[in-house]
Order: C-alpha cells, then sequence, then structure tokens
C-alpha cells in the first residue's frame, strides 16, 4: 500500500512540472500566436488575434465579479482621480498651447501691421444709416421715360397737362398704361387680386414750377382730407359739379367720430393706416381705409372700403370689393401720379347701372386734390 502511494505522489508531481515549468520558463514580452486565414467575403487575407477560453468571461464569472465587489477591465480609468501633480502638468502644457498660438497671432500682426480688425459693436452702429437713410434720402431721380418708356409724343403731351390719360376696361379687357417691369411699380396685381369685373387706370405728372418735390411733400400733400369735398367736376354745360359733400378722418374702423386732419409731419412714417368717411351726392356715406407705404422711390396710397356702397338703397359693392391704389414719385420733369382703381359688381346691377362715368368723375377729383395739395406744398419754404 505504501508503494502505491509513493508512486501516486511522484506521478501528481511530474504532472505539475509539466504544467507550469513552460509557464514560468515562458517570454513576458513574447506576442500571442496569430493565425491567418483567408477571407472569402474580401477575397484576401485576414488577420484575426486568437482568442483562448480563458480569454472569454461567461456569465458566471460577470456574477461573481459583482457580487465579490470586483471591478471590471478598465473601471479603474473612469473611477480614478488624477492627482495634484497630473493636474499642474496639464495646466503647464496648456499655457504652452496658448504661447504658441500667441505666435500665431504674433505672425498676423506683423503680416499686417497697418490693419485694424473692427469689433461687433462698430457693426451694429454703422448697418443703420444704410438700412433708414439710403430708401429715403438718397437716391437719383428717374424721368419719365425710365418708369413709362415708349409713350407717343401726343400720350406725353396729355399726361403732362391738368387732366392726363385714363382708360377703363373690364375683367376682360387689358390695361395699356403699364410701367417698366423693372421699375418696380406694380399697383395692377394688387387690384385684380380681389378679382373685380371693372377697372380704370390713370396716369398725370404734375410739373414742377417753384421748386423739386421730395417724398414729404407728396406725404404732406396726401394728409388733407378735408380739402377733398373742395373739388368740382366741370361738366359740359360749364357748370361745377360738387360729388363729395363731405370728407373727413375717423377715429377708427368702429369708433366713427370724426377727427381733425394732423399738422404737417416734419418727418416720414414707414407706414400709416387712417380711416376715412367721404359722403357723397348719390352713394351716401363712403367708409374708406387708407393704408400710406414708402418705397425707395416713391409714396404709396391704397383706399378699399371696409362697409358697403350703396346707390340710394340697393348695395351695389360689398365690402372690400372697391380699392383705389395710387403711387407718387417725385421724377425730373414733376411729380408722377399713377393709379388703379377696380370695384366688382354683380353682372344684373351693371346691366342696369354704369358706374363706369361715375368712377372716372371721382378719379378726376382725386387727381384734382392730390394736384392742389402737390402745389400748396411747393409754395411752402420758398428761400
Amino acid at each position: 500500500m505504501n508503494s502505491i502511494r509513493k508512486i501516486s505522489g511522484m506521478g501528481l508531481i511530474f504532472f505539475l512540472a509539466l504544467v507550469f515549468i513552460p509557464i514560468l520558463g515562458a517570454d513576458p514580452d513574447e506576442e500571442p500566436p496569430t493565425v491567418i486565414d483567408y477571407d472569402p467575403l474580401f477575397g484576401e487575407e485576414s488577420i484575426f488575434e486568437e482568442l483562448t477560453d480563458e480569454d472569454i468571461l461567461t456569465d458566471e464569472d460577470i456574477l461573481t465579479e459583482e457580487s465579490t465587489g470586483g471591478e471590471f477591465p478598465g473601471e479603474d480609468l473612469l473611477t480614478e482621480e488624477p492627482s495634484d501633480e497630473d493636474l499642474l502638468t496639464e495646466e503647464a502644457s496648456g499655457e504652452d498651447l496658448l504661447t504658441e498660438e500667441a505666435s500665431d497671432e504674433d505672425l498676423l500682426s506683423e503680416e499686417f501691421p497697418d490693419e485694424e480688425f473692427p469689433d461687433d459693436e462698430s457693426l451694429v452702429w454703422e448697418a443703420p444709416p444704410l438700412i433708414f437713410e439710403v430708401p429715403f434720402f438718397i437716391y437719383e431721380p428717374r424721368s419719365f421715360d425710365d418708369i413709362f418708356p415708349g409713350f407717343s409724343y401726343s400720350q406725353k403731351v396729355t399726361v403732362f397737362t391738368g387732366t392726363g390719360l385714363k382708360n377703363s376696361f373690364e375683367k376682360d379687357g387689358f390695361p395699356i398704361l403699364l410701367p417698366d417691369p423693372d421699375s418696380g411699380i406694380d399697383i395692377l396685381s394688387f387690384v385684380m387680386a380681389k378679382k373685380p369685373s371693372h377697372i380704370v387706370e390713370a396716369l398725370v405728372v404734375v410739373p414742377y414750377n417753384e421748386r423739386e418735390l421730395e417724398i414729404l411733400d407728396l406725404y404732406n400733400a396726401l394728409g388733407r382730407i378735408e380739402n377733398i369735398k373742395d373739388h368740382p367736376i366741370l361738366l359740359s354745360n360749364g357748370n361745377n359739379y360738387y360729388i363729395f359733400l363731405e370728407a373727413t378722418r375717423l377715429e377708427s374702423a368702429r369708433k366713427r367720430k370724426p377727427v381733425p386732419d394732423p399738422p404737417p409731419a416734419d418727418k416720414l412714417p414707414y407706414a400709416e393706416t387712417m380711416y376715412l368717411r367721404l359722403k357723397e351726392v348719390h352713394m351716401g356715406n363712403l367708409y374708406i381705409r387708407g393704408d400710406i407705404s414708402m418705397s425707395l422711390y416713391g409714396i404709396t396710397y391704397s383706399m378699399t372700403n371696409f362697409t358697403d356702397v350703396r346707390y340710394s338703397i340697393l348695395p351695389i359693392i360689398r365690402a372690400g370689393r372697391f380699392s383705389t391704389i395710387l403711387y407718387l414719385e417725385p421724377i425730373r420733369e414733376g411729380v408722377l401720379i399713377y393709379s388703379m382703381s377696380g370695384f366688382y359688381i354683380p353682372g344684373f346691377i351693371a346691366d342696369r347701372v354704369n358706374l363706369n362715368p361715375s368712377i372716372n368723375n371721382r378719379i378726376t377729383v382725386i387727381l384734382s386734390w392730390i394736384t392742389d395739395g402737390l402745389k400748396k406744398q411747393e409754395s411752402l419754404y420758398l428761400p
């Protein structure tokens, strides 16, 4: 029995020697062996690191590590806090980087010694003159031919007289007083957007007499609403006929209390909305909303009815279906006045009531009112 135990003990020692002696004699710097296989997908040899069963963690190993409070490989890199020496070293390296960047700035200053780079504040303060002053004051007046090219001599003579050119057409017709497409003037599309059944266009130039006018003069000329009633039309028998009996501003669309015209302005507004009441002989009270807007070369005045228009007791034009747009611009020859009016009336009313002469007469009154206001502005501020 003792001999058997001795033999068993010697055999165990021999087995352990075979296992541990190769491990102890192995080179720690030696890289693990690799296996080179042929990759059938890419058609070339690919190299994969050979893994053993000991390198692969099983579920039991992971549970054992968590239960015993062990840390996963690489977890110490996240939990370990840097020492003070490491922080000082990093700050020192950061100062070296700043020193290198400063040297780059020195190179820029050496290459451009006389150039100054403006700060953001200077750019902000320089922008407003470009945005607000240029559209109203810095521009070269255009000529009539620049805006309406191709007019004949006889047409120009009519335009430069007090009556001007007028043209009426229905929705299937075509306008003839159209400005150049590059002029930036397009009031026809705004009128046609309301789908009118009848359109009236007019064009007139009021020549200068005393001095050239500016856009502010045009704005103040349009501000004398109460003077509209003072302009009649001339009948064929030579008598004056006053269409508008009263003309006044209103406080608002709901509060229709009359308010006086304001004094002449000394600066232009960007936009303005006003409400008017024009009392006519046949149509009674017309309640109009007026919108004024400025552009690079001129001023646009849009007038739209915000209540129904009645002829006696019969409503003929619904609210918002009558609009007149006036465009005024100081040009080299005088003040250009270009207007487009559109209104919609049902067919059965149009067959019984011809409103074209009536609208033409009202446009004549409006043009006469503007012309008179321009002449009054021209007589002001004379040297």
